[in-house]
């Protein structure tokens, strides 16, 4: 879609655009029957498209509250592209038919507080009483190794699952002045993210979650994008992580916005389009 000598690709990372809009009933019904075929099926091609992009993924959300009517979800390399998307979807149905609501930028990212190999060979010397020349401490390392580049690999060029539910917020770290992250010391912050993690961890195969840093892109610090097959797991998660230190202490949540992936067709259905 962008020719490579205007390209606008991280160094590391992809780009992870939310976009929510309004659907304007009062301009849509003013369209023919024949415009608005045409009209959905203009943004149906579009989805098509930028979907055969390369390393872009795109969902559509049909969005349960009044904040907005439709979301969508991308995730592409290239910001040349992100933008020119944004301005394709907003138009799709025609002019003055979506109003957008709220936007977000981000960036995929790893977590400064990865497990570095120095810490995880303490740990195995301590808790597990592994020599470094033994055969069960090298085969311990490499599994560690392996289960690291998988979680580099979903956290940096992640693959969106199709879980219906998803849940959008961001959030900051506080930087007051009686509680300021920024000015803890590192050991300090990543022992609480450890704690932080654990909790995260009792949710597998019930939650995912892509955290997305946007210092400098947008009005946060990180959005947080959970996928889940309820909305009871997403209630439970961000309650219950509440409790944590790192949340309870530290941290400043944005609006919260509910979508439901679905296929075109019933979303075109869902909206009464």
């Amino acid at each position: 879609m962008t020719d490579k000598n205007t390209e606008l690709v991280p160094e590391e990372g992809w780009h992870c655009l939310h976009l929510y809009y309004r659907i304007e009933y009062g301009q849509w019904q003013l369209l023919s029957r024949e415009e608005q075929t045409a009209a959905k099926t203009n943004l149906a091609s579009l989805v098509q498209d930028v979907r055969a992009m390369n390393s872009t993924q795109l969902l559509t959300l049909s969005i349960v509250t009044p904040k907005a009517d439709l979301g969508f979800m991308l995730i592409t390399p290239d910001l040349q592209n992100a933008n020119k998307i944004d301005k394709q979807l907003s138009l799709s149905l025609g002019a003055d038919v979506l109003t957008p609501v709220y936007s977000y930028l981000s960036l995929t990212e790893e977590s400064e507080y990865v497990t570095t190999d120095e810490e995880y060979a303490e740990t195995l010397a301590k808790e597990q009483n592994l020599k470094p020349d033994s055969e069960k401490f090298s085969e311990a390392m490499n599994a560690f190794r392996e289960r690291i580049k998988h979680y580099r690999q979903d956290r940096v060029y992640p693959t969106l699952p199709d879980w219906p539910v998803v849940c959008f917020y961001n959030m900051n770290k506080r930087r007051g002045e009686q509680r300021n992250w920024y000015a803890l010391p590192y050991a300090e912050r990543r022992q609480l993210m450890k704690g932080h993690a654990a909790v995260g961890r009792q949710y597998a195969g019930k939650i995912k979650q892509l955290i997305t840093g946007s210092t400098g892109l947008d009005d946060a610090e990180w959005g947080v994008t959970l996928f889940a097959r309820d909305t009871f797991q997403i209630k439970a998660i961000v309650y219950q992580m509440r409790f944590d230190p790192v949340s309870a202490e530290y941290a400043d949540f944005g609006e919260f916005f509910i979508g439901i992936q679905l296929p075109l067709d019933e979303l075109f259905r869902r909206l009464q389009l």
